[in-house]
């Protein structure tokens, strides 16, 4: 059974939005017809309600169910709130931190892998890998699973980022693929990146497979930064083979220019 994903990360509602940029975005999600839309994290830039709302109000707007995930960026840069009601705002827009959705072909998993002690990098713990290891067995048979989160699991292929990956990555991977992940998905370093475990990991043959994937940023909060991408990925799963499709910006456009297959 085939099923499509839209993924788009890093929105940064609150810094340079631009109306071009969302209005293509939805003539995209309508082309494409996506059983679903991840957006895995920094939806907003300050983590302020009216950001909160025109991050959820673009994506609503794309015409599917959305997974949301919360980033960095969505916690409140105020005190104490930010360590009072760390997700008050998030909730307040999507209902939970850790959403899920399920069909006969997708099941997806959100996980927080945010932290309000932290500035940047993320971590999940021990307690959240069993709750999502619970949610991935409920996936019905056959359904493709994905887990979304945003700190990265990959590293940037470009300039040498200062923003650390996901904190115990080798732990966390090895639970998630034992728990059946066969897509992991993420943001947080504004480029693209995209591995199957046996290109970066040395496992034996007959280990199971997983993707992980990064979405460049959909907001550019930094347009004169080096080595930060404005795109997005789509994710299309037909006959046990997942095809991922880069999208960037370019010519006032959203526009494909990198296509991966795995599986098969």
């Amino acid at each position: 059974m085939a099923a499509r994903i839209l993924h788009v990360s890093d929105l940064h509602v609150g810094t340079r939005e631009d109306p071009q940029v969302e209005a293509a975005l939805v003539r995209l999600a309508a082309e494409l017809g996506p059983d679903v839309v991840v957006a895995s994290g920094d939806l907003t830039n300050r983590g302020r309600r009216g950001e909160h709302e025109r991050a959820r109000n673009l994506l609503q707007s794309l015409g599917a169910p959305v997974v949301a995930v919360p980033g960095n960026h969505d916690l409140p840069y105020t005190f104490p709130a930010r360590f009072t009601t760390p997700w008050r705002e998030f909730e307040r827009a999507w209902e939970t931190t850790e959403p899920m959705y399920a069909s006969p072909s997708l099941h997806v998993v959100g996980l927080n892998s945010a932290r309000p002690y932290r500035h940047q990098s993320g971590g999940l713990s021990d307690a959240q890998l069993r709750d999502a290891a619970a949610r991935l067995e409920q996936a019905a048979p056959g359904a493709y699973r994905v887990v979304a989160l945003h700190h990265h699991m990959i590293g940037a292929p470009w300039r040498a980022a200062r923003k650390r990956p996901l904190a115990r990555r080798n732990h966390v991977l090895h639970e998630l693929v034992a728990a059946g992940a066969d897509l992991i998905v993420a943001g947080h370093i504004h480029q693209a990146a995209v591995s199957e475990r046996h290109e970066f990991e040395v496992v034996s043959g007959d280990a199971r497979a997983v993707v992980v994937s990064i979405a460049p940023g959909l907001g550019q909060p930094r347009p004169q930064r080096l080595g930060e991408a404005r795109g997005l990925q789509v994710y299309e799963i037909e006959a046990g083979v997942l095809t991922v499709e880069t999208h960037i910006w370019r010519g006032g456009d959203w526009a494909a220019t990198a296509r991966r297959s795995f599986g098969g």
